[in-house]
């Protein structure tokens, strides 16, 4: 069971391969594994004390970042992030990211930005689609037309409480006037713009 892995010099956290959305670019769709991972799918979800451990083993020294991102959504074991989060900050100053796809609030049912508070250095937010249609015929999301919408919300929330916000596009799908209109939402939103080139492999 792969629960840490190394991608492009950072530390990747795979917590859960839970996620609300079943998006056409996802990397999950056409491959097992990432970065020096063979295999990101998980037989059993592990505890956070099993994922503490499995990032201890690592030394910390040696990556410029810890990230949460695997082969599903990390909000979707929100506390046990934020746990984690906690842990690793007390012993170790490595900066902090979550990639997500915005959909705390919906997924857990609360307004959660407020508990990033301190915890995470960036947050990575994947907004791929200018309106609620567009984005529901792109990512598919059991949140339907709520998705978009809320995403934004949760973004101009979190940029009050985590230093770093960043909303991203995948190319793949979106003419340059949709990716326009993808940057202006997110200035909008208080986040910095990022154009993500689709993997194919």
């Amino acid at each position: 069971m792969t629960i840490t892995y190394v991608y492009q010099g950072k530390l990747y956290v795979n917590l859960t391969n839970r996620c609300p959305n079943a998006c056409d670019f996802c990397l999950r769709t056409h491959g097992d594994g990432v970065g020096d991972a063979d295999s990101l799918w998980l037989p059993q979800e592990p505890s956070r004390e099993e994922i503490l451990n499995d990032i201890l083993r690592r030394n910390l020294t040696q990556f410029p970042q810890l990230v949460f991102c695997g082969y599903g959504e990390p909000t979707c074991r929100l506390e046990d992030m934020l746990w984690l989060c906690a842990k690793i900050r007390a012993v170790s100053d490595i900066s902090i990211r979550v990639n997500t796809n915005g959909l705390s609030d919906l997924i857990n049912g609360r307004t959660t930005a407020p508990e990033f508070d301190g915890l995470v250095d960036v947050v990575s937010i994947s907004l791929n689609a200018p309106t609620p249609e567009r984005y529901d015929e792109i990512c598919h999301s059991q949140f339907g037309l709520q998705a978009l919408p809320a995403i934004l919300r949760f973004t101009r929330a979190v940029s009050f409480f985590v230093p770093q916000v960043v909303m991203s596009v995948v190319d793949r799908d979106l003419s340059e006037l949709e990716i326009k209109e993808c940057e202006r939402l997110c200035l909008s939103a208080g986040a910095k713009f990022r154009v993500r080139h689709y993997i194919e492999d």
